[in-house]
């Protein structure tokens, strides 16, 4: 597995409200999500594809939490990185949230420690943990789904790999 912590600095976003994307993804774009969740997260369309098929799973918080994360991580205003750390917790991490995301007790320790004086990295290792479940979890569901299928022009019974499956006997 690549190290994602790299990928994650690289990576530029958009505020998923204002996510329009300028020009429709190519069909290569699209198949290249099918073999890499890192080009399936750097691209908006592909996110966008991505969240969409969150939400039918009721996963969205997660996807919407990483991208909190990495615009955090753009600010440098003390007093707005403070104000969106709050935010981010109340809405993501706070065991009393509807939108609360899967951590482990370990991380949310350090993420606990971390908000007596939160930072633009005050939730690097939760980020890291739901980035790691989404790849591992629902991006293999994302990639063999109708609706990436469709996204693709995989035919039925082919993976997103390209092998194709074969049908139990009767």
């Amino acid at each position: 597995m690549q190290k994602t912590m790299g990928l994650r600095k690289k990576t530029k976003l958009v505020p998923i409200r204002y996510s329009m994307v300028n020009s429709e993804p190519t069909l290569e774009e699209i198949r290249s999500w099918g073999k890499s969740f890192d080009k399936l997260m750097r691209s908006p369309s592909g996110r966008k594809a991505f969240r969409e098929f969150l939400r039918c799973e009721y996963s969205e918080e997660n996807i919407l939490f990483w991208l909190a994360c990495e615009e955090l991580k753009k600010e440098t205003n003390p007093e707005a990185i403070e104000e969106k750390a709050r935010f981010i917790y109340e809405d993501y991490i706070s065991i009393l949230s509807p939108k609360e995301v899967s951590l482990d007790s370990r991380v949310r320790e350090i993420v606990n420690r971390n908000m007596v004086e939160p930072t633009p990295h005050t939730f690097d290792e939760a980020q890291l943990q739901i980035y790691t479940l989404m790849h591992r979890d629902s991006y293999p569901r994302f990639i063999n789904s109708p609706q990436f299928k469709t996204l693709a022009q995989i035919p039925e019974g082919v993976s997103a790999s390209g092998s194709t499956a074969e049908s139990p006997s009767n």
